[in-house]
């Protein structure tokens, strides 16, 4: 039988981390253990997550994908379950994964999972955030966090196979969280394509400026058919292209030698979307 351990990082996560934790411990159990690695809360997080029976460390933010990775050696058992504070169990997923703690494995190191995001409220089925896979179930002996930034994912060695329930993320609240959590994800998208760039640094990001924010709104709103979303998926095509021009205006401001500000901690762990 297939043995899960739940791991979920923190970081003042009090109003959402409850909603995380039921999913959880809906009967009969998804997960044989449920761990969570604060980095530091000032809130009720540890006090909550305790309270649901989880087992909590306390661990200095390194990084999404080493801070990941830390909790995952941490875990008692062999196959991962890596989730957000934000994120839930579906129904249909859970049953999914109580099938595949029944029957094991087969030769999988990985299971990845359809991701359906509800932002302001409303499911989102467009705008190419959904099916968002998501590998999530791995088998830690064959997988690893990797990517120094904003882009974590997990990596294995063997085959990956597909869950059909998904995965719910409860992103942004209000159009106001949205634009906290942009400005924070453009620093990182900014800092890591600094990093990773040796030449033409500076025209390219004026380029880029100009020309892709409206297409990425295009892109998203047509071609993604976030028409299909109603308003929200305008609004998510207009953050799209916003998304865009903010990170390549922090990544000219890099490339003048001009250091970024640092209104927002980039420690927390909520996302708005697949542009992260």
């Amino acid at each position: 039988m297939l043995e899960i351990s739940a791991v979920i990082i923190t970081l003042n996560e009090e109003r959402r981390l409850p909603r995380a934790l039921e999913s959880l411990a809906v009967a009969p159990v998804v997960a044989d253990e449920v761990l969570v690695v604060d980095c530091g809360s000032t809130d009720r997080t540890r006090e909550i997550a305790e309270r649901y029976g989880a087992r909590v460390i306390v661990h200095p933010w390194e990084g999404y994908a080493r801070q990941k990775n830390f909790a995952a050696g941490q875990a008692r058992f062999p196959w991962v379950l890596s989730m957000d504070a934000d994120e839930v169990l579906s129904p249909e997923l859970s049953a999914e994964l109580r099938q595949l703690k029944a029957a094991g494995p087969g030769d999988a190191a990985g299971f990845r999972m359809p991701r359906l995001a509800c932002y302001q409220g409303r499911w989102i089925r467009h705008s190419g955030w959904y099916p968002d896979h998501k590998l999530r179930l791995y088998d830690r002996p064959r997988g690893r966090w990797a990517g120094d930034y904003v882009h974590e994912r997990v990596e294995v060695d063997g085959p990956v196979r597909t869950l059909e329930g998904n995965l719910l993320h409860f992103t942004c609240d209000s159009l106001a969280e949205h634009f906290r959590t942009t400005d924070r994800y453009t620093t990182l998208a900014a800092q890591e394509a600094y990093r990773r760039s040796e030449r033409w640094i500076l025209p390219r990001a004026v380029l880029m400026m100009l020309a892709a924010p409206p297409w990425k709104f295009v892109e998203t709103y047509l071609f993604r058919q976030g028409f299909r979303d109603g308003f929200p998926g305008l609004v998510i095509a207009t953050m799209a292209g916003f998304y865009v021009f903010q990170k390549y205006a922090k990544l000219w401001r890099l490339a003048r030698g001009q250091d970024l500000p640092r209104s927002h901690r980039d420690t927390e762990t909520n996302e708005p979307g697949p542009e992260k």
